[in-house]
């Protein structure tokens, strides 16, 4: 039994009862569609975004229909959106299997996207779930604009630590934000715990996108190269940008350089990894990760204690610990 198989266990039958939930979400009377949604069902990973949902509804309530709803529309947002990012970046791969428009083409990809968000919209307003709406249609908006924030500052290769933490807050935590909130708000709770609940989301999200970010400087390929996958895509992240603030300007001149070429080699993937490394840009980053975590626990315990409570910490500590 893995860790995560152990962090479920109290909502194990809720997130098995889920699978049919979600499938009726995307059923389409369009054949083509049907195929597609298989196939998207197929795929689903660690079912962490519903875990949040449950785990926050039965620590302070039940689970009960709203919870099945936040969690279906949280996740028919959260593909949509996935969908159209591989569009966007022209990806045709995501966790190691084909992306949609790799299989289906562009057009296809986007309007299935749009299904998607359509289905959301409407499990919520067919439900009088307008309150969950409100929350997941604002993490929507704010990870558009965390993408857009990303790609404008890429351009310009000037990304400064708070600059960093602005866009991953959008980009990544304001998701787990909204299944805490939405999952809150599902067993009756006020605004004002709902707020909390998004505050803890928020900053356990923030921990997950900077131990994404250290990934990429810490996993080798084949050839025991850094995968460089941020590097290859001109992203600043916080060990490059920690790095750089305690660098000279000659050598943050010729780190930049490199980071804009078109073409990285291994071998220019390579020096600035070290370089990285060498500035203390991953301890830097892991030290931050940890304090953001432990931020999100600290808020976590004003919470009362029961069995849902110690599987929701044990995820955010599992967020910061998982081997991928």
């Amino acid at each position: 039994m893995s860790k995560l198989d152990d962090i479920k266990n109290p909502v194990e039958n809720e997130l098995k009862e889920f699978e049919p939930f979600f499938r009726d979400a995307v059923k389409s009377k369009i054949s083509l569609l049907d195929v597609v949604t298989k196939y998207i069902i197929k795929r689903k990973g660690k079912q962490m975004r519903p875990m949040f949902v449950f785990l926050s509804a039965k620590m302070l309530g039940e689970v009960n229909q709203s919870s099945y709803r936040a969690a279906a529309l949280i996740e028919l947002m959260h593909t949509a959106t996935l969908i159209h990012d591989d569009v966007v970046d022209d990806s045709h791969m995501r966790r190691g299997v084909f992306s949609i428009n790799a299989l289906w083409k562009n057009k296809i990809a986007v309007l299935v996207g749009d299904f998607l968000l359509s289905k959301g919209m409407l499990i919520a307003l067919e439900n009088k779930e307008y309150e969950l709406l409100e929350i997941v249609s604002k993490a929507v908006r704010e990870m558009s604009e965390g993408e857009l924030m990303q790609i404008e500052k890429a351009r310009k290769l000037d990304i400064k630590e708070d600059v960093y933490f602005e866009i991953i807050r959008k980009k990544t935590a304001v998701l787990i934000a909204s299944c805490m909130a939405t999952g809150g708000k599902s067993a009756g709770l006020d605004n004002e715990q709902v707020s909390k609940l998004w505050q803890i989301g928020e900053l356990a999200g923030i921990a997950f996108q900077i131990k994404d970010d250290l990934f990429d400087y810490q996993k080798t390929n084949l050839t025991g190269k850094p995968t460089g996958n941020d590097i290859k895509e001109r992203k600043l992240t916080l060990p490059l940008i920690y790095a750089l603030n305690q660098s000279s300007k000659s050598e943050q001149k010729h780190i930049l350089s490199l980071l804009k070429k078109k073409k990285k080699t291994d071998k220019i993937i390579s020096e600035i990894s070290n370089f990285a490394k060498q500035k203390g840009g991953l301890e830097y980053t892991e030290k931050t990760m940890l304090e953001y975590k432990e931020k999100s626990l600290r808020l976590l315990d004003e919470f009362s204690d029961n069995e849902a409570k110690t599987s929701l910490q044990e995820l955010i500590n599992y967020s910061v610990t998982r081997k991928k």
